[in-house]
């Protein structure tokens, strides 16, 4: 599925969001502790972190549906506490679960936004036919939404979003529960609100997703922002790129210490155990390392499964800030 919704580019400067020192505590649980961040007009902003972490109550406030016990939250030019309504009429939200009328079908759903978004009656039918075709969904456009497949409810959820042009998109984990190809839909989506201009704020466990998507990434933890920078910077965090080396024979992992000599880090040596199947090497210098470790495993006649070169991975990234892989399941977050 390929969807490439029509929306016109915006010229406005307002476009974008503004956090500053938000907390927020469901009795004594404290969600958010002094949150800062900023996402320009048209970014994509990657909000990481596991269950519990605090990126659904970020969210909420954002979106306006809970408000803040501390700081200044700014969506599309106006303040969430301030001017709640003028932020609802700037934004998408989509979470985990898509909001829809299970009783009524695709197209009555979207006639359904266009009016409550002040559409009137024709207008709201004209752009619900348009967006049943942009989306792919004319087979199902008068079936009811509760036989929908995962995928067809995310994307007619995210069309009831798009009846009238957001600044702001707010994405909470759009692509749980998604088999790969609904998932590479939503993927498509994202691409397209950031060519149109649109400000969107990704919270994601799939660290990929935020990889191939984000223009900057924040790291939450505990309610508290840990990291921040591009997918490069925050992976330059935990080194440059580096050499795994895979014996034919893992008796011959002593021969492979002997062999590579001054490219094993002492530290390196260090973390080897019985258990291990394979060594890592640092790769300053990137192929010539490579080639290196392989001419001496060559000459001391060494048998390999493999070699590669490899550079830092997101996970390796959240694995390193937080303690724990991105998918470990922590307390959820209290509900307001």
């Amino acid at each position: 599925m390929s969807v490439e919704p029509t929306l016109a580019h915006s010229d406005s400067r307002t476009g974008g969001v503004l956090v500053e020192g938000i907390e927020k505590s469901f009795g004594e649980v404290r969600a958010l502790r002094g949150v800062d961040f900023t996402a320009a007009p048209g970014e994509v902003l990657g909000i990481l972190g596991p269950n519990g972490a605090g990126k659904t109550t970020m969210v909420n406030i954002l979106s306006t549906l809970i408000s803040p016990d501390r700081g200044r939250a700014v969506v599309a030019g106006h303040d969430v506490v301030a001017d709640p309504a003028a932020v609802r009429k700037r934004i998408m939200l989509t979470g985990q679960y898509a909001a829809l009328d299970d009783m009524l079908s695709g197209y009555e759903n979207l006639v359904m936004f266009g009016r409550l978004m002040g559409l009137r009656k024709p207008a709201a039918q004209a752009r619900a036919r348009e967006l049943i075709t942009e989306f792919a969904l004319e087979h199902a456009a008068n079936r009811r939404v509760g036989t929908y497949s995962g995928g067809m409810r995310r994307r007619i959820d995210i069309a009831c979003g798009l009846v009238v042009r957001p600044d702001v998109v707010f994405l909470d984990e759009p692509t749980t529960g998604l088999d790969p190809r609904s998932r590479q839909g939503v993927w498509d989506l994202v691409r397209s609100f950031k060519n149109a201009g649109i400000t969107t704020l990704l919270t994601t466990q799939y660290l990929e997703e935020a990889d191939a998507l984000s223009d900057q990434i924040i790291v939450i933890d505990h309610g508290v922002v840990i990291a921040s920078g591009t997918a490069d910077e925050l992976k330059h965090r935990t080194g440059g790129s580096y050499c795994e080396i895979v014996p034919l024979d893992l008796e011959g992992l002593p021969a492979i210490v002997s062999a590579l000599g001054s490219l094993l880090p002492a530290e390196n040596l260090a973390a080897l155990t019985p258990e291990s199947d394979r060594i890592t090497i640092p790769a300053p210098d990137g192929a010539k390392t490579l080639a290196e470790a392989l001419r001496r495993l060559d000459n001391a006649s060494v048998e390999l499964v493999d070699i590669a070169l490899r550079r830092p991975s997101l996970d390796d990234v959240f694995l390193q800030l937080t303690g724990h892989l991105a998918s470990t399941e922590t307390q959820p977050e209290p509900v307001a």
